[in-house]
């Protein structure tokens, strides 16, 4: 959780994360894929604590690195010594007591509850493909998830499209935008139920949550009411896919108020289960459907669902990406680009007074355990994953559930509750609150700047001149140009520029 982090993640941010891992097959010492999967996924305290105290890789030919699948072999000797030598020791300065925590529960820690529902942690899939049959949830559950949220039931006759995702990566191959054509449920409605029925018998401390949509009011009422009898622990209404835009379904409901009311007053007289009404983004405000919810009978809100996008052109064809054989449509968009839009919207509804006491169960973009946080701190009690499992599988639930202990145990929290909410009272929808006599300047760390410019250049042609270059190619500060607006931080691509450690007032 410091500047270690960065630079370790950035070593090795091309591991292709691999399932039976290569490296850990050929390793005496341990399972260094484990340790590269907390690394990656931001758990690099984590990894140093598990890492053998005897640091077993100082006298080691590596092996590992000798059957890493990637031509260019990921320095995994070099990381895990850094685990101990750096991490582990920046861990005991801080905290004398760290190989305590080795032998916590930490469930414990993360005990949640839905409604007055018991969790055993406030992880569960989202309503996708990841939940559509009782294989997956209960490999989910083996895994360590809480419960899930079931790939959406309806009585439509679904076909999908193929193929139905595409995506933006990044520089390292990475996918951090997700778009996607996905239907509902292609089962059917006495499918869906059976698997409901299937997974409280064999799982009965799962928290299960089934998605429905219906075509009219009796639907609505209808459906909820099966899923009850089932064995549904809380009905979730979707009203927004953007799949689903068609003939009032879908986000088609999510846009109007009026219908969200209605039919969630419709679910509500098909059960006595808590009732989740799951909005869509695809509004510039999402408090009017929450509200309305909430006046048809809504014990909580979920939120959000993908955005309406279209992600790629082929500039040689014409189509946007995905090409279903000569044509595409706009989709659902979702993934770590989305995350900022997801806790705009969670903030709102957690700020809203007419929504107190509603339960909010957060998604969008989450993929490691401090996004996860993020969201519950600004009010999420619960928070629901697709995208990062469908990239990188069940098992990072793992990486999701120790570094939330971890925070927690270093912060001093007894339980997850402790924290929810707390960011609140530091956001504000308007900018008028912002200190405007005040400056925090940049400073360089000369020891890592590598004379590369890119401070510059993005100061003077998006910035206000401020940042020029020595005779030894070194960054000097103009302070009476510069603004602290910080632009020469967030470019500079060795992390060799940082806050200053004090806000001043200006002149």
């Amino acid at each position: 959780m410091g500047k270690e982090s960065i630079i370790l993640r950035r070593d090795m941010i091309n591991c292709v994360l691999c399932d039976d891992a290569p490296c850990s097959k050929a390793c005496t010492h341990g399972k260094p894929d484990e340790l590269l999967r907390n690394i990656w996924f931001d758990n690099e305290n984590v990894a140093a604590i598990k890492y053998p105290s005897n640091n077993p890789c100082v006298n080691c030919d590596a092996p590992c690195e000798k059957e890493c699948v990637k031509p260019y072999k990921i320095p995994i000797r070099e990381l895990m010594i850094r685990l101990n030598d750096e991490v582990k020791s920046q861990i005991k300065s801080k905290d004398n007591n760290t190989d305590d925590h080795r032998g916590i529960d930490y469930d414990e820690l993360l005990k949640t509850d839905i409604c007055g529902i018991k969790l055993e942690n406030p992880f569960l899939l989202s309503s996708s493909v990841i939940s559509s049959t009782y294989d997956m949830c209960a490999r989910a559950f083996e895994a360590g998830w809480a419960g899930a949220a079931l790939k959406t039931i309806c009585s439509l006759d679904i076909k999908e499209a193929s193929p139905r995702f595409s995506a933006i990566k990044g520089d390292n191959g990475s996918i951090i935008g997700f778009k996607n054509i996905e239907q509902l449920s292609e089962q059917t409605v006495e499918e869906n139920m059976d698997m409901i029925r299937r997974l409280k018998k064999e799982y009965p401390t799962k928290f299960i949550l089934a998605s429905i949509m219906g075509k009219n009011d009796e639907e609505w009422e209808c459906l909820a009411k099966l899923c009850d009898e089932s064995g549904a622990d809380a009905i979730e209404l979707n009203f927004s896919c953007p799949n689903m835009a068609d003939g009032g379904l879908g986000s088609d409901i999510g846009l109007d108020p009026i219908l969200v009311e209605r039919f969630t007053a419709c679910a509500r007289k098909g059960t006595k289960k808590p009732v989740f009404a799951k909005l869509t983004p695809n509004v510039t405000y999402m408090s009017p459907a929450a509200e309305a919810a909430k006046r048809g009978g809504a014990d909580g809100i979920a939120a959000i669902n993908t955005i309406k996008s279209i992600v790629g052109v082929n500039v040689d064809t014409f189509v946007t990406s995905p090409d279903v054989d000569g044509m595409s449509a706009v989709g659902g968009y979702s993934g770590k680009a989305i995350k900022p839009i997801a806790l705009r919207f969670i903030e709102e509804i957690s700020h809203n007074k007419k929504l107190q006491g509603m339960h909010i169960s957060a998604m969008g973009g989450i993929e490691t355990w401090r996004d996860a946080l993020e969201f519950i701190l600004l009010g999420a009690s619960s928070i629901q994953i697709t995208t990062s499992v469908m990239k990188h599988g069940y098992r990072i639930i793992d990486e999701l559930k120790e570094g939330l202990m971890l925070y927690l145990l270093a912060k001093g929290y007894n339980n997850i509750s402790q924290v929810v909410g707390k960011s609140l009272n530091y956001v504000s929808d308007t900018t008028d609150v912002l200190s405007r006599d005040t400056i925090i300047y940049p400073q360089i760390i000369k020891e890592k700047c590598v004379g590369c410019g890119r401070c510059i250049l993005s100061c003077r042609d998006g910035g206000h001149q401020a940042i020029s270059l020595n005779e030894n190619r070194k960054p000097v500060l103009d302070g009476k140009k510069c603004v602290g607006c910080h632009l020469c931080i967030l470019v500079c691509p060795e992390d060799a520029i940082e806050p200053a450690p004090k806000r001043i007032r200006k002149k």
